[in-house]
């Protein structure tokens, strides 16, 4: 099973250690579910890192180092004719989450996002849940 996380969500996993994370970590470490991530999206986890995210110090390098361990690097961007089937998110930002979920030929694009949500119930080649949601329909 093939997953892509959000920004949110890779930052419950490398800074908050959210439990709603827990299984996807399990999924992971048992070899269930692969996580991939492009640099578009990389990218964006490293300007996350470092923003002022409360009162936890974050070794930026451990984290990215930890993603880097964790996911696979999707390697070629997305085709613009396979771009095109995609709808248009509402926050051009989170559009490359689309993208790479399409890209990575993922079954689920794990988000917390509303603006991504809301696309949940259009068709699509793979699944947008929450963590949370994630967890309870997981095969």
């Amino acid at each position: 099973m093939r997953l892509v996380l959000d920004t949110n969500v890779w930052l419950d996993w490398l800074v908050f250690d959210d439990p709603a994370i827990a299984p996807i970590r399990a999924a992971v470490a048992a070899h269930r579910a692969e996580v991939y991530i492009d640099a578009a999206c990389e990218a964006e986890l490293e300007r996350a890192l470092g923003y002022d995210l409360g009162t936890r110090a974050v070794d930026i390098a451990a984290c990215l180092a930890e993603c880097r361990r964790v996911a696979k690097t999707i390697g070629s961007a997305l085709p613009d004719a396979e771009r095109a089937l995609l709808p248009a998110c509402r926050d051009r930002d989170d559009q490359k989450f689309l993208e790479a979920a399409r890209a990575a030929g993922a079954g689920f694009l794990l988000t917390r996002d509303k603006a991504l949500l809301h696309l949940a119930r259009r068709p699509l080649p793979f699944r947008i849940l929450t963590p949370r949601a994630f967890a309870a329909a997981a095969p």
